[in-house]
């Protein structure tokens, strides 16, 4: 009786022990399946968006309306596509994922946050100047409610989230489209003036100048602190000392790569529709020549990838810089902007 006991049990142990070593294959097997679908989701949601064609845009969301596409129709409908592209490309909204593989991802997070700043700052512009004839003037309805909605925090998952604020802001967009493109009773206004061009640039011009400096520092430069300039400045015969020398984190590399591939994307797409609203007051200043430049120097920043990493090679080394290259184009892109806001001053 006994060794019958003793057998039983230890059959039981066995059963036991490949149940559990069946289970754990198993287990092993879900986890490596997820871990393979993951990656491959994680490489079809790190492609950036393509280009689209602001004018076609246009006149697509023109028939689509039943409407004519007034003054503003351009810009904001480019304002509309840039926020739904941002939350509607594959994988969606990825700069507040809480799982894999959108938490594994920093390329596309850094590209979404570059585009966002854009539409923060002209969405503002929008609201403080372009929607407004005078200082003394009430502020539009609708871009009240937008403005603040883009600027709501880029990586919020829990209620309210993310995704949620910005599709609200987008909603605003369209219906201040609406409004404005309303034949019978338009209601909100878009003044294509020279000045209110001119603000939203001034403060373009230092969002591409730090841009421009950060991917210049990839390879290391020196930075001279006011101090030592003060204590230097009675001594004109002492050698100078070129400061301590600033050089990006390789960690930080490619998300300042792809933060100004993203402030390109938009910007180039801002531009596209600024020279189809802004095109009277743009002739008018022998300025159109200078805004296609622009769009020349952003398409360039927009070239396809070939290399699947952000190469960090010295300014005249064997391998490429992709951070001074980007830097090239938006430093370009910047001294057009420079001499656009010029020739917008001029009488």
């Amino acid at each position: 009786m006994l060794n019958r006991i003793k057998e039983y049990v230890r059959d039981r142990k066995d059963d036991v022990q490949d149940y559990a070593g069946g289970m754990g294959k198993w287990i092993m097997g879900v986890v490596a399946l997820y871990l393979l679908v993951a990656i491959i989701l994680g490489m079809i949601w790190s492609s950036e968006p393509d280009m689209f064609s602001v004018r076609e845009h246009t006149r697509t969301m023109a028939a689509e309306m039943n409407r004519e596409p007034v003054t503003g129709f351009a810009t904001t409908a480019t304002m509309i596509r840039i926020g739904e592209t941002l939350l509607d490309k594959p994988g969606g909204y990825i700069s507040n994922d809480i799982f894999p593989p959108g938490l594994w991802l920093d390329n596309m997070p850094a590209w979404e946050y570059g585009v966002l700043v854009q539409l923060r700052d002209l969405s503002r512009a929008m609201r403080k100047d372009i929607s407004r004839s005078q200082s003394q003037s009430a502020e539009d309805s609708d871009l009240v409610i937008a403005e603040p909605q883009f600027h709501f925090d880029s990586r919020s998952w829990a209620i309210p989230s993310t995704e949620a604020e910005y599709r609200r802001g987008i909603k605003a967009l369209y219906s201040y489209l609406d409004r404005l493109s309303n034949p019978e009773q338009p209601s909100a206004q878009f003044f294509a003036r020279a000045d209110n061009l001119s603000n939203w640039l001034a403060d373009l011009e230092t969002r591409l100048g730090s841009l421009s400096r950060v991917l210049g520092e990839s390879v290391g430069k020196a930075s001279v602190a006011e101090e030592s300039l003060r204590n230097e400045a009675m001594d004109g015969l002492t050698d100078t000392d070129n400061g301590d020398e600033i050089k990006t984190a390789w960690t930080k590399l490619d998300d300042n790569f792809y933060e100004a591939r993203g402030t390109a994307w938009a910007l180039l797409h801002i531009f596209r529709a600024i020279e189809v609203d802004f095109r009277r007051v743009l002739v008018d200043k022998n300025a159109l020549a200078s805004v296609r430049q622009i769009i020349i120097e952003l398409e360039g920043s927009q070239e396809a990838m070939w290399s699947p990493v952000i190469l960090n090679g010295s300014g005249f080394g064997f391998l490429a810089n992709h951070s001074l290259t980007m830097a090239a184009y938006l430093s370009r892109a910047n001294a057009a902007i420079i001499d656009l806001r010029e020739l917008l001053s001029q009488g």
